[in-house]
């Protein structure tokens, strides 16, 4: 089963997510800020990173850049899931090891759509 790791400060955006994720058969593990990500991350990585963009203490954009210095990292899929649409906040995120980016709200099966692209055998 693969698992998909989601980092969003809305603790109702988490629980929205991790029901769809969980009803297409994903195991779902949350944080609810950069730092927390940071810390569960250690060690301990999951096939896909889906973060907000917008969170106190560490934008997601941050989190992107620390999460790709962790080691084995480097290459796992990183989607922003976000209600900006900047063309600037895209290239930064891009810059920063984004594989995607995708603009709330974001319809169920858009969202697997996605998922499925970027994580091999989901």
């Amino acid at each position: 089963m693969k698992r998909i790791f989601l980092v969003d400060d809305s603790t109702t955006m988490l629980m929205s997510l991790e029901g769809i994720l969980k009803k297409a058969g994903f195991e779902v593990d949350k944080a609810t800020s950069g730092p927390q990500a940071l810390e569960r991350l250690k060690g301990n990585k999951p096939d896909l990173l889906i973060t907000d963009l917008n969170m106190p203490g560490m934008d997601g954009i941050t989190l992107i850049g620390e999460v790709r210095r962790l080691p084995g990292m480097r290459f796992m899929p990183i989607l922003m899931l976000t209600t900006e649409s900047q063309q600037s906040k895209r290239q930064e995120a891009k810059a920063a090891g984004a594989t995607g980016w995708l603009v709330k709200p974001v319809k169920p099966d858009q969202l697997l759509q996605v998922i499925r692209q970027v994580v091999p055998g989901a």
